[in-house]
């Protein structure tokens, strides 16, 4: 059985598995829900598996006071995880489930985490494989991750405080987040919603990963606090993971007209005026060949949670390994 904490702007919906549709709530704090999942049957071989057998401690605005405590109380890594596209609520809890014993599975110690999701009300109904998407329901998942920034802000907010006590109960203890895909769209909206309501710069993560990045690639060099430029305020440290062999990538920028980070890495990524190595790590994952690349018909996007070479990069990040240097690093 795996824990799943997470916060969702999706609205309630009885008819949908876990209680929560693809439309979302009003721009109130309020109205975002905090919870637990308890999901059953992960297999690491099946992406696919695992089910949400219970959901536990609903409350508006932030956890549950018994939420937090356990959380706090179980003394690991805090992993932070927002999904990218084509992910209903189900599919979002089991995904967060999967990525958690996933990292554990890698052996090091560090990746054995607590994972806290935010899942933003993708519809989850992109029924073809790529790169045959259809470009209306992309638009649709892309609309809804980009209105879910004033949402992601406040479930900042909540991370923020809960960071305060985490660090006092677990000094040694490490705080990650992970976007993929079109959850860097989210995490872009909601960094700037951040900054307009708050303003304020609590350093909150050791490491941010970045992996099949559906965002454009010129983010961290947009002027005045757009898109991702103001992110490395809040972290110490930043993985960007891209793949030329990125199917999902052609889609994207065949549908946005702009080239995604998550294909070639940022826009002017040799200049360490721009990504200085202390701060930022440019991974090109183009020749990462240890998984089907075939099955599924997305597993090039999916390789950080498919491939174990990129796997073992992020879990020593996740342990700080000092031979983890940043700049530009070609995986095999």
């Amino acid at each position: 059985m795996t824990t799943v904490y997470f916060a969702t702007n999706r609205k309630s919906d009885p008819n949908e598995t876990g209680g929560f549709g693809a439309d979302i709530v009003a721009n109130d704090s309020a109205a975002i829900t905090y919870a637990v999942a308890q999901v059953a049957g992960i297999n690491l071989a099946d992406e696919k598996s695992g089910q949400i057998t219970d959901i536990s401690d609903k409350t508006p605005g932030t956890f549950s006071d018994a939420a937090n405590n356990a959380v706090l109380g179980a003394g690991k890594n805090l992993l932070i995880f927002i999904h990218g596209f084509d992910n209903s609520f189900e599919d979002a809890i089991r995904r967060a489930a999967f990525n958690r014993e996933w990292f554990a599975a890698s052996g090091v110690a560090a990746a054995d985490t607590t994972v806290i999701a935010f899942t933003w009300p993708s519809a989850g109904k992109l029924i073809a494989a790529p790169p045959h998407f259809p470009p209306d329901a992309y638009r649709a998942d892309q609309a809804q991750a980009g209105r879910s920034g004033f949402h992601i802000a406040f479930f900042l907010n909540v991370i923020d405080q809960l960071r305060a006590d985490y660090r006092a109960r677990n000094p040694n203890g490490r705080i990650f987040l992970l976007a993929h895909s079109m959850g860097n769209y989210a995490l872009q909206s909601g960094v700037q919603s951040w900054f307009a309501q708050r303003g304020s710069q609590d350093l909150m993560f050791d490491e941010v990963f970045l992996p099949g990045a559906d965002e454009r690639y010129d983010s961290f060099l947009q002027p005045n606090g757009a898109r991702l430029s103001d992110l490395p305020e809040l972290v110490s440290r930043i993985s960007i993971y891209y793949s030329r062999r990125d199917v999902a990538m052609y889609l994207s920028q065949a549908i946005n007209l702009t080239f995604r980070l998550g294909f070639d890495g940022p826009d002017e990524k040799t200049d360490q005026a721009h990504y200085p190595t202390a701060m930022f790590r440019i991974l090109d994952c183009t020749e990462v060949k240890d998984f089907d690349a075939l099955n599924p018909p997305d597993a090039t996007h999916q390789y950080y949670r498919r491939s174990k070479i990129v796997r073992a990069d992020i879990a020593a990040c996740m342990a700080g390994d000092p031979a983890k240097a940043g700049g530009l690093i070609q995986l095999p």
